[in-house]
């Protein structure tokens, strides 16, 4: 019945997805217990699963739970689901990390899933998140918490990358690095209902008219706010790679690099403060 939805590959994904959350199990355990029959309640429980993954509704927000980078995290509809492109970005920026104790933040956070990870894969490092949604900030200072046993020092703030009056407020950085919302309007006519219908429309969507919007502020936020050598990066639409680069060539960042993810597209870019 998911194959009318999702293509096999993803369909079989989910299932596997649905009876380890549900049965507590590995993907090791449930091959092993395979031909165990389920409990009523275990039955019953799947079964309500289907019948929601059947409206499109995205199987994270059902079981409330989203895997990234090895990391558990909780999501609801109030934020994105994490996806492997933004791994992908996140392990770029570990790799290329030099700084024994780097000062990092993550604009627009979401779950917290980027942040949480780079403090998770470089404890030296002082990360700080901000997002212009209470309940996004929430919802990371609460993974935080539960991930990394920390967020005493309220790192996770409610803040908006328009609004330049906090601008001079948290120091300077090593990396800056946020993945905001880059799918223009016109763009919606191609997306999976599964993503349209449920995930937050102002995480996703950008006006045709201005697709970089958000990139052009936080370069500007970035020059004031980057220390000398520190590097800005960016998950990018990936129509807009040649565009995304030259507008940060312009405000003075150099070189600027654009990444390609494993499928080949140009999703990520990195640019360096002189």
């Amino acid at each position: 019945m998911l194959q009318n939805i999702y293509p096999k590959n993803e369909a079989d994904s989910i299932v596997q997805y649905v009876f380890t959350e549900v049965l507590k199990l590995s993907p090791v355990q449930l091959r092993m217990n395979k031909d165990e029959i389920l409990k009523p309640i275990e039955a019953e429980a799947i079964d309500l699963v289907l019948q929601r993954l059947l409206t499109h509704e995205p199987v994270q927000y059902i079981l409330g739970v989203a895997y990234f980078y090895g990391l558990r995290l909780v999501v609801h509809p109030g934020v994105l689901i994490p996806r492997r492109e933004t791994e992908e970005l996140v392990e770029l920026i570990v790799k290329q990390n030099t700084a024994a104790a780097p000062r990092m933040l993550d604009i627009g956070t979401g779950s917290g899933c980027i942040a949480i990870t780079l403090k998770h894969s470089l404890p030296a490092a002082e990360v700080y998140a901000i997002d212009a949604s209470e309940t996004a900030v929430r919802l990371a200072r609460q993974n935080a918490l539960s991930l990394l046993q920390r967020d005493k020092e309220n790192k996770f703030l409610l803040r908006d990358i328009f609004d330049t009056a906090w601008w001079d407020e948290l120091g300077s950085f090593d990396t800056i690095v946020s993945n905001p919302p880059y799918v223009t309007e016109s763009e919606k006519a191609e997306m999976q209902p599964n993503v349209l219908a449920f995930e937050p429309a102002e995480a996703l969507f950008v006006p045709d008219a201005d697709p970089l919007r958000y990139y052009s502020t936080i370069a500007d936020f970035a020059l004031v706010n980057l220390n000398a050598g520190g590097k800005l990066y960016f998950e990018i639409n990936e129509q807009f790679g040649v565009e995304t680069k030259q507008m940060l060539e312009k405000k003075g960042f150099v070189p600027v690099e654009v990444y390609a993810d494993m499928q080949g597209r140009q999703r990520m870019i990195s640019a360096v403060k002189p």
